[in-house]
């Protein structure tokens, strides 16, 4: 069924329209010895054929798609409207958590303190809040758990108490930009969201940059071994989303990610998106974004997407014909 899947994906839908830019980041070796060379051709080939594959894949969502997905180790990657602005919608919560998490391992935050959460923290009907609809009189949860709420569950109550603690939106944005991430834009709660359609398009990210803070995440970029292990242990265990990037990868594959969507409007769904890091056979890690907007499919077909492009990221990098060679990292 995975199979049928990704070949009804990948051929029945024509090539994305010429507008749709794409890239491959790599470097030249003038020095390198012929067989070097034709290595590096063989694998910039595939690459191509890769980006061939995903603007397939991309055109079946009827909206707007953007990818990066770049092996860490490596800095082998590929990509799709890379800088393109995209609503991340929960995406956020992921640097929301950095942010708190950096002032954890700062000594200005503890994990275990608790925090008040007042009904009137409480994000509206129809927003996921399982914080809210646990505890209809209040709660006061410590930092840890509000931090599981936010990113294993993807709690709107959560993540808007986790903002206010850490400073507002201007710290969390004084956060990014201390890990030189520009194209990515932390402006407003989930309960502002919530109010109005076109305030989601104010919190917005590029490809480029949800992989960006993918690597810090990975690097330890300003957070301790600690945070970093709770993260990547909370974005594992995350719930939403399974129809994503897991969707048709190999069963048992660790992948540590965090989705976002919108609600529609008149057919159109402003954000289907899943970001997250995928480790390889070989113990290498693919750090992958794919962004779905503006997008007048079905919720299957705009996962089903996003899953195959994953997957043909995934059969890429892991084939035997694929031919590693050093690129360029995006920053």
């Amino acid at each position: 069924m995975k199979r049928k899947l990704l070949t009804y994906l990948l051929f029945l839908f024509p090539v994305a329209s010429a507008c749709a830019s794409s890239r491959v980041i790599k470097r030249n070796n003038p020095t390198a010895s012929p067989t070097a060379s034709q290595a590096a051709k063989a694998g910039d080939l595939q690459n191509e054929q890769l980006q061939d594959q995903i603007k397939r894949i991309a055109s079946a969502a009827q909206g707007r798609v953007g990818v990066t997905a770049v092996v860490l180790e490596t800095g082998e990657s590929v990509s799709l409207n890379p800088h393109d602005h995209f609503p991340m919608q929960s995406v956020y919560k992921l640097p929301i958590g950095m942010a708190v998490l950096q002032q954890v391992d700062a000594g200005r935050i503890k994990l275990e303190q608790k925090v008040s959460v007042a009904k009137s923290d409480f994000v509206r009907a129809g927003q996921h809040s399982p914080i809210r609809d646990k505890n209809p009189n209040g709660a006061e949860p410590s930092v840890d758990e509000l931090l599981r709420f936010a990113i294993a569950e993807s709690d709107g109550t959560a993540s808007d108490v986790l903002m206010k603690l850490a400073g507002g939106s201007g710290a969390i944005q004084a956060y990014l930009t201390r890990l030189r991430i520009n194209e990515m834009i932390v402006e407003n709660t989930e309960k502002e969201i919530g109010q109005d359609w076109q305030t989601q398009y104010r919190n917005w990210a590029s490809p480029e940059a949800a992989v960006s803070l993918l690597r810090a995440l990975q690097e330890r970029q300003g957070l301790s071994e600690a945070s970093q292990a709770l993260l990547l242990r909370l974005l594992t265990e995350s719930i939403p989303g399974p129809k994503r990037l897991k969707g048709l990868l190999p069963a048992g594959t660790a992948v540590a990610h965090k989705t976002g969507t919108s609600g529609s409007q008149k057919g159109i769904t402003a954000a289907t998106n899943d970001i997250g890091i995928i480790t390889l056979p070989n113990g290498r890690h693919l750090a992958i974004a794919v962004f779905v907007a503006d997008s007048a499919a079905n919720e299957s077909t705009r996962e089903g997407v996003i899953a195959g492009i994953a997957r043909a990221v995934w059969d890429s990098v892991t084939s035997k014909k694929a031919v590693g060679h050093s690129g360029g990292t995006t920053q």
